[in-house]
């Protein structure tokens, strides 16, 4: 995989075809491969660049895990984006890639041609029970990653078993966790939190959640979401907390629908080999 170095360090990603730059961010935990079953038709009408958050994939972990933030990783962004001197992109962001994403659209419009957050964090009406279970999943009780996957990711297509996978080995090792501990800390924090500063959002947004997903439900965060953004298109698919990997065709055919009234690109509601949903 190509990389590029920042003042955090090396970070990598994965780039497929030509033309308006799209870039795909990942949760956490995760990696660029999280997205493989959309890539390929994503990738025929764009230029499709798949980011490795540091410490996941094949980035480098950040010196000083806690030093990893919300506001961190929108820098960690930025300069990415400069490295490869792009132009206004669409940004696709899944969970805190999600909120990362509407926080640069947010801060600099100019940078984001179309945004699609699919369950974004940042819209939690956060309560005791919330702020409870952040604080767990930032401490050494927390969830292991492989069962916590199990739990938000309901439908078992190839992709998703390749997720799980990963979540019981790589993201299972301690650096990774010590990462995704520090990232959950921060989530109840009001840096994590877009529901004041969304209403500010000036590009155009497709919120995309999933009706199964415990994580980020769409009939709570969702529906936030939906009354926060203004303008914004809201899909809720029947699937939990990735739609690209559980649903790729359902998420495409919505992805595609929003960029064609939007930009007036369009993509193709087809699945790549291999992607056919295993019930």
């Amino acid at each position: 995989m190509p990389t590029v170095i920042l003042s955090t360090g090396p970070v990598a990603y994965q780039e497929r075809g030509a033309g308006v730059p799209l870039v795909l961010l990942h949760a956490n935990p995760g990696d660029h491969r999280d997205f493989d079953a959309v890539i390929p038709a994503l990738a025929e009408r764009f230029r499709v660049i798949a980011v490795d958050w540091p410490g996941y994939g094949a980035s480098m972990p950040s010196a000083d895990v806690e030093a990893v933030s919300i506001p961190w990783l929108v820098g960690v962004l930025r300069e990415f984006l400069d490295a490869l001197a792009l132009p206004s992109a669409i940004l696709i962001g899944n969970s805190v890639g999600g909120t990362v994403a509407a926080r640069l659209a947010i801060e600099s419009p100019e940078r984001v041609r179309a945004l699609v957050l699919v369950a974004p964090g940042g819209f939690t009406p956060h309560s005791w029970l919330t702020r409870g279970f952040c604080a767990l999943q930032g401490s050494r009780w927390s969830l292991s990653p492989s069962l916590f996957a199990r739990l938000y990711l309901r439908h078992r297509t190839p992709t998703v078993k390749a997720m799980l996978a990963r979540a019981a080995t790589h993201h299972a090792a301690p650096a990774c966790r010590a990462l995704n501990r520090a990232l959950w800390r921060r989530f109840a924090l009001a840096e994590s939190d877009l529901r004041e500063s969304a209403r500010t959002l000036a590009v155009p947004t497709l919120l995309l959640f999933g009706t199964r997903d415990p994580a980020i439900p769409a009939a709570r965060d969702g529906a936030v979401a939906a009354r926060t953004v203004p303008g914004a298109t809201f899909v809720a698919l029947p699937c939990g907390h990735a739609p690209f990997a559980e649903m790729p065709e359902q998420f495409l055919a919505a992805v595609g629908a929003f960029l064609a009234d939007t930009t007036g690109d369009e993509v193709s509601p087809l699945q790549s080999p291999g992607a056919a949903t295993e019930r």
